[in-house]
């Protein structure tokens, strides 16, 4: 492929639904952090022209958290996702309903919506698919705008906990498999998209021990161990809290994600 590339991993739909775990879900509510507000300004700075949308759809919206961030750009919005358990963490708002549907098979009219975001999901969509459907919900001059946001591995002022974090967390627990294929301005074309800007930056995230536990058994390497039966959940939430205290020098520590933020201009 030519042109510009961009940091957009694509999945065909994988055999195993990470979120449609009772326990993944309940856990994906309450340990992650909410860091969404943070991309939805930028994102709304980019796409909202009047400084609000109409219509936006999140698709992949997990527990809502993304979905609850859009109320500050846009005035009605659906959260989409194809798990009951993480919708049923979803919290309400009246401007937002919720869908239980497939990216790849979007439940809407053509031209449905001013906007459509995709935030930590787009990984586990069927390309082709979901991109032809983006393209068909959204309106002319319409934005698809997709972000990532990755816990960098590293704790603020201490080496140690990225040693940690590569050495012993991710070889006893390596990520499942996923397609490292970047998006290309080529491939955009080939979808009626036009490429239209990349942000990206780093934030913090403070976390008490129990809570970087929290934050990492909501990762899906860590489901995956949890789920598939080969480690209790217990075993390995103790064996984290322990490998991990003795690199915390107070309550709290910083630690460091980095999000990145991709617009596409529909056609």
């Amino acid at each position: 492929m030519s042109g510009r590339t961009f940091g957009v991993s694509f999945l065909s739909t994988p055999n195993m639904n990470y979120f449609a775990y009772p326990t993944a879900a309940e856990r994906y509510a309450n340990g992650r952090p909410y860091f969404h507000p943070l991309a939805i300004k930028k994102i709304g700075a980019v796409c909202c022209e009047t400084g609000r949308v109409n219509r936006a759809l999140d698709v992949g919206c997990g527990t809502g958290q993304s979905t609850l961030a859009l109320v500050e750009v846009a005035d009605k919005i659906i959260g989409l996702d194809n798990s009951t358990e993480m919708l049923s963490h979803a919290a309400g708002h009246a401007q937002i309903s919720y869908v239980e549907a497939r990216a790849e098979q979007l439940p809407f009219d053509d031209g449905a919506f001013d906007l459509v975001t995709v935030g930590l999901a787009l990984h586990w969509f069927d390309q082709q698919q979901f991109m032809l459907e983006a393209r068909r919900v959204l309106r002319q001059g319409g934005w698809l705008v997709i972000y990532h946001d990755g816990f960098t591995g590293r704790m603020k002022g201490n080496s140690n906990f990225e040693k940690w974090n590569r050495e012993h967390y991710l070889r006893r627990y390596p990520p499942p498999p996923r397609n490292k294929q970047t998006f290309t301005e080529t491939d955009a074309a080939a979808y009626g998209f036009v490429p239209s800007g990349l942000d990206d930056f780093i934030h913090e995230e403070q976390f008490t021990p129990d809570q970087l536990v929290g934050y990492l058994l909501t990762q899906t390497n860590v489901i995956s161990a949890v789920e598939t039966g080969s480690e209790g959940l217990q075993s390995v939430a103790q064996w984290i809290l322990n490998s991990t205290l003795p690199l915390f020098a107070g309550p709290k520590e910083s630690f460091l994600f980095s999000c990145q933020i991709q617009f596409f201009k529909r056609l």
